[in-house]
């Protein structure tokens, strides 16, 4: 869900100074209540297991539950949602409930803005924060659109986000005289 309509700036209309958006993904719910299961499990496991088949393996058991209980609670969690701020200085991506991993680029580091229609997770590895070498740096939430930023020195950084097409319009608005601005291109 986006705070500006599709289509808002069009038809000779310049883009806001502010732009605000977010992209969200309700399957990570399910993967972060498997998280959540397996750290009741753990927990389930040290209080009321007795501790006859000996203190290593219920050990093991008990802290391998709680640890991927952990890993998944927070790596889905994570990347529940991504909201994205554009204003005339930068462009920051914020993930999740705590806006962490959070990553601020300014505007005046980036060279061109491409809107991507279709951005989806399988080419960049799965969901959550991603680097590939031969397509750069990206957060990816949920397959759809997303913005393409050609950043100074020639990486790249892609998020998924609702009304892309408005947000490349807002940076390209905000960008230097004489930024690329390449067409737009499918990942």
């Amino acid at each position: 869900m986006t705070d500006h309509p599709r289509g808002k700036g069009q038809a000779g209309q310049p883009p806001p100074a502010l732009w605000t958006g977010r992209a969200t993904n309700r399957l990570q719910w399910v993967l972060a209540a498997a998280g959540g299961f397996c750290m009741a499990l753990g927990i389930e496991l040290a209080v009321d297991e007795p501790w006859t088949s000996g203190t290593v393996p219920l050990l093991m058991a008990v802290v391998g539950c709680v640890a991927a209980g952990l890993l998944m609670l927070f790596g889905t969690l994570a990347f529940v949602h991504v909201a994205v701020r554009i204003d005339r200085d930068a462009m920051e991506v914020r993930c999740g409930h705590l806006g962490v991993p959070r990553r601020r680029i300014l505007l005046d580091q980036v060279a061109g803005a491409e809107f991507v229609p279709r951005v989806t997770p399988r080419h960049w590895g799965g969901w959550g924060c991603r680097w590939r070498p031969e397509q750069g740096t990206a957060v990816i939430v949920r397959r759809g659109e997303g913005i393409a930023l050609t950043l100074g020195d020639g990486r790249t950084y892609t998020v998924t986000v609702d009304d892309a097409e408005t947000a490349v319009r807002v940076i390209r608005d905000h960008l230097r005289p004489g930024a690329a601005t390449g067409p737009a291109r499918a990942l």
